[in-house]
């Protein structure tokens, strides 16, 4: 069976995956793009880039995947499900290339774009997100691409098989914890740490058993 994998989500050292308040023109709200530097110093990110440890980890988020579940938040600010022109953050060529199902109470019709990638919008529980992009990846692995309330019910659910973080040496204070009522999760998955001289640390969970 495929797996369900989360890549290069970055977290402050308190924990918040994002900022506040979210907006078309803060996407990150008060956070801003700290949370993500280390990505943009790399290869991945920029052909110029580092190829050290982060651009190792960098690249796992674009290998084995068929499709991509997504939260309402991640494809666009508050209200963007009242813009009947809304189509992401990312322009006519996004960057996921495959199926890719945004998860909201107010679904669309599907959204074809360039390059392989079309956005399906669905009011679904995490268990039934999963078994439609399954179906969809036709045995490839799934991508939970965040944002972090998403990727918290699909841990709490049991769903996640591996997920890597990107801990960043920052304080935010507010915005939108990943760990709220995850409480043990240690238990349920091998932890390992890898410390990049960009002073970053690449946390790595995978599912026991």
């Amino acid at each position: 069976m495929s797996l369900t994998r989360v890549h290069n989500l970055s977290i402050s050292l308190d924990g918040f995956a994002t900022g506040e308040p979210q907006s078309a023109e803060a996407p990150f709200g008060h956070a801003g793009e700290r949370l993500h530097e280390w990505m943009f110093q790399t290869a991945f990110w920029d052909a110029g880039g580092t190829v050290g440890v982060d651009n190792a980890f960098a690249e796992r988020h674009s290998v084995g995947f068929g499709a991509e579940i997504m939260g309402s938040n991640k494809f666009g600010p508050p209200g963007w499900q009242d813009d009947p022109d809304w189509k992401g953050w990312w322009g006519p060529n996004p960057p996921f290339h495959t199926p890719t199902f945004v998860l909201t109470h107010r679904p669309r019709p599907p959204m074809e774009m360039e390059g392989g990638t079309t956005f399906f919008f669905l009011d679904a529980t995490p268990h039934e997100a999963l078994a439609t992009a399954r179906e969809a990846a036709s045995g490839l692995d799934v991508r939970l691409g965040g944002g972090p309330t998403v990727v918290r019910d699909f841990v709490a659910a049991g769903l996640v098989d591996h997920m890597h973080l990107v801990q960043v040496p920052i304080l935010l204070g507010r915005g939108v914890r990943l760990w709220d009522g995850l409480e043990g999760i240690e238990d349920r998955y091998a932890v390992e740490a890898v410390s990049s001289p960009s002073g970053v640390t690449h946390l790595t969970f995978t599912r026991k058993g």
